[in-house]
């Protein structure tokens, strides 16, 4: 079995004094997840991920919610990063480049992916209030901050217009499953091959 006809999975626990994360992650899988973190909202936003990067994910948390939810968010994006790293592996055979526009009725958001090696994040985004339910919209950066770090990536979130901040949200996370789909695809025509002149990511 070739390295694009496997599934690329990963298991990745972190544990710290604040918070207790697993991840589980399948780039090759049906867009089913699976969620138990204590905060609703931001699982509504990691079942977009999966379901529209057709990408299967399974996160538990336990953290200082007693607190706030901040440890817990930036936690499980640092935690969901090494796992995508861990199941690329190599990283020969992929697209390495993967973008997206999604639009919810007046929200439209582009992201813009780059399976680089190299961390790296730029956060436009304009939220029209501070908190959608119990949610601190600030958090969402924390999130993508962690999360880049630790895939190495980098991303480019760009909220081009919107009124509503529950819709500005929904259209980030799907854009960045639709845009993180394309850049782990396998190119068939770079089977075997890193996508890179320098010959490594």
């Amino acid at each position: 079995m070739t390295e694009q006809q496997a599934h690329r999975t990963a298991q990745i626990e972190r544990n710290t004094l604040e918070t207790q994360i697993r991840v589980g992650v399948d780039l090759d899988g049906s867009g089913r997840s699976s969620f138990d973190t204590g905060v609703p909202f931001l699982e509504h936003m990691l079942d977009q991920v999966a379901r529209h990067g057709l990408i299967d994910l399974d996160i538990v948390a336990e953290g200082d919610l007693h607190i706030d939810a901040h440890h817990t968010v930036e936690d499980i994006g640092i935690t969901l990063g090494q796992a995508l790293a861990a199941a690329l592996g190599g990283k020969k055979g992929i697209r390495r480049y993967g973008h997206a526009y999604v639009p919810l009725d007046e929200a439209l958001s582009r992201v813009v992916i780059d399976l680089s090696g190299r961390p790296g994040l730029t956060f436009n985004v304009d939220f029209r209030r501070a908190m959608i339910g119990g949610f601190d919209v600030d958090l969402f950066q924390e999130f993508f901050q962690g999360l880049v770090n630790h895939a190495a990536m980098t991303l480019h979130v760009d909220n081009l217009r919107g009124g509503n901040a529950h819709h500005q949200a929904e259209t980030v996370f799907k854009a960045f499953g639709r845009a993180l789909r394309m850049a782990v695809e396998p190119d068939p025509r770079m089977d075997g091959i890193m996508p890179s002149t320098k010959g490594s990511l």
